[in-house]
């Protein structure tokens, strides 16, 4: 009999790769379409809207990121991950592909928006925990982690590209570009072995079986997990949809306005895309440190230094209006791009414990739903504020509060979630 650990053995290249491929797939997609700050000054500047108006198709971008996260996750359940990533990229390819074509507001809710954000919720965060449940027991969280920094990583490559790409081409062709990309992820996912990449390594691999030619594993029996509609009833299914869209308000709105605000405040358009694209960078190893630290030490802890890092990042970012100096600039960069999407993997991998079954899939595409408003709501309000203050400043106010929103959920004594300060939390996020 073969033992457990020739078993795990025999597990690690194929997990290791299906690992890279998720890796690879959110920094494209949510890499790309984090690039949108910089795309934020060229819209503005070629069709004169408002910066209210701009900033408005990146909040349809995100609510439809975090809608289309629960379509994701109801695919990913149903028909098995290659659907996934078939519907995903062919919808980013033809996004990106008509954007530069694109010539009213409206068009841009519905190409950039709407298919973009559907697209990148196809391919991003919930097919990769879902996958990586599969193929990671040990070192679970770890693994979530630095698999949620894709993020960073698609920032910290794209942003200087797309500026660099912007300058030298402008902003239509950059997109023609980026449609390029996807279509050659598009080419690559189809010659994929999806049969052995779906059974996963801790699935019953001798049931897996085939559905409309995608072969998927054995679905745990119906007492295995909680469903959706058992969740939704569940006072930590609310709390992790109030940190996610608490967090978001508080990251979105500064980092959508961040490379239009170091513009205004004496910095070129090239050195304001590298500062962005270095918060990416170190949102790679921010989220990954997170992710260790949270497997060994209590998570509430952690999460408290992670909220602590973005807030002194923008308290450096708003005294660059009373002192413009590289050192505030440097520390916002390492402070928000050290904290930056840190929370994810920590609420990810307490979802996959709590969650762990059936809907897991589904569920976590639910919650996302939070991410992607609050990260909506949070654009929204920074352009919006701007427009009617010709500041920032109520923006990072925003910001503040919404840190302080997220952080409170979490039960300080315990990993629990506390009740208490989400119905204060809900409350005040209504008003």
């Amino acid at each position: 009999m073969v033992s457990d650990t020739s078993k795990a053995q025999s597990h690690i290249i194929p997990a290791l790769l299906v690992f890279a491929f998720c890796l690879m797939m959110i920094a494209t997609s949510r890499g790309m379409g984090e690039t949108y700050g910089v795309f934020l000054l060229p819209l503005t500047d070629n069709f004169g809207w408002n910066r209210a108006s701009v900033t408005s198709i990146y909040s349809v971008y995100m609510v439809s990121y975090g809608v289309g996260s629960l379509l994701s996750g109801l695919v990913f359940d149903r028909l098995g991950p290659r659907f996934n990533y078939m519907i995903g990229l062919s919808m980013l390819a033809g996004c990106y592909w008509f954007a530069g074509q694109l010539e009213s507001l409206f068009t841009f809710y519905f190409v950039v928006g709407i298919c973009g954000g559907v697209g990148g919720a196809m391919v991003g965060i919930v097919p990769t925990q879902s996958l990586i449940a599969r193929w990671f027991k040990r070192g679970r969280t770890t693994a979530l982690s630095v698999a949620y920094s894709g993020q960073g990583i698609g920032v910290m490559l794209l942003a200087p590209a797309a500026q660099i790409a912007i300058e030298a081409f402008g902003w239509k062709a950059a997109y023609t570009l980026a449609s390029y990309g996807f279509i050659f992820c598009l080419i690559l996912i189809l010659l994929m072995p999806w049969q052995h990449i779906a059974a996963g390594a801790y699935q019953n691999n001798a049931s897996a079986k085939s559905v409309n030619g995608t072969i998927t594993a054995k679905r745990p029996s119906p007492t295995g997990g909680l469903s959706l509609g058992d969740a939704i009833y569940r006072l930590e299914f609310w709390g992790f949809f109030t940190i996610f869209g608490a967090s978001a308000i508080s990251v979105f709105s500064v980092s959508l306005q961040a490379v239009a605000y170091l513009v205004d405040h004496g910095f070129s358009n090239v050195q304001a895309a590298f500062a962005f694209g270095f918060i990416g960078m170190l949102t790679v190893l921010g989220i990954t440190i997170t992710g260790i630290l949270a497997e060994r030490f209590p998570r509430h802890i952690i999460a408290t230094g992670s909220y602590g890092l973005t807030m002194s990042g923008i308290t450096a970012l708003a005294l660059l209006q009373l002192y413009e100096s590289w050192i505030l600039l440097a520390i916002f960069v390492v402070c928000f791009g050290l904290s930056a999407g840190a929370r994810g993997p920590i609420i990810t991998a307490q979802m996959a414990e709590l969650f762990a079954g059936r809907g897991l899939a589904s569920i976590f595409g639910a919650t996302n739903i939070g991410q992607g408003c609050g990260a909506a709501l949070g654009a929204f309000l920074a352009g919006f504020l701007y427009d009617v203050t010709g500041g920032y400043n109520i923006g990072f106010a925003v910001s503040y509060i919404f840190s302080l929103i997220g952080l409170s959920v979490l039960d300080r004594k315990s990993t629990r979630l506390n009740s208490s300060h989400l119905v204060i939390s809900y409350a005040v996020f209504c008003l």
